[in-house]
């Protein structure tokens, strides 16, 4: 299940449940579609409770990302676990879309090239 905040009127966090696999990849997909098209533009995706994360997954993260760009957006993704950020940063995700260490560091929009490069443990707070 999906939990919404909205931030402001065009930035969303989205906190993405525990699996993100293709059983609830389309459902993600159109949940976060549907906050676009009603005009969000920054879309912050919380991945701090994510244990598990496959292709489509990472497929859908990706397609957003594109939708966004397309619509004068950005999507950040934040508190991806070490494990999923190392396997981020080996397919070469992070060069598309790089990972925010914290909600709070997407919100702000620090770089999170720099964040992510520290090597820090992740703040779930």
């Amino acid at each position: 299940m999906l939990r919404v905040r909205v931030q402001h009127a065009d930035t969303t966090v989205v906190r993405l449940p525990s699996e993100v696999d293709h059983e609830n990849a389309s459902d993600i997909s159109a949940r976060c579609q549907e906050l676009i098209e009603k005009g969000c533009t920054t879309l912050v995706l919380d991945a701090s409770d994510v244990q598990y994360l496959d292709s489509s997954g990472v497929s859908v993260i990706v397609a957003l990302s594109s939708a966004l760009d397309s619509h004068a957006g950005a999507l950040r993704l934040a508190s991806l676990s070490d494990h999923y950020r190392q396997v981020w940063r080996l397919l070469g995700l992070d060069t598309l879309l790089p990972v925010f260490l914290t909600v709070h560091a997407a919100l702000d929009g620090h770089d999170a090239r720099a964040c992510a490069d520290t090597g820090e443990s992740l703040d779930r707070a």
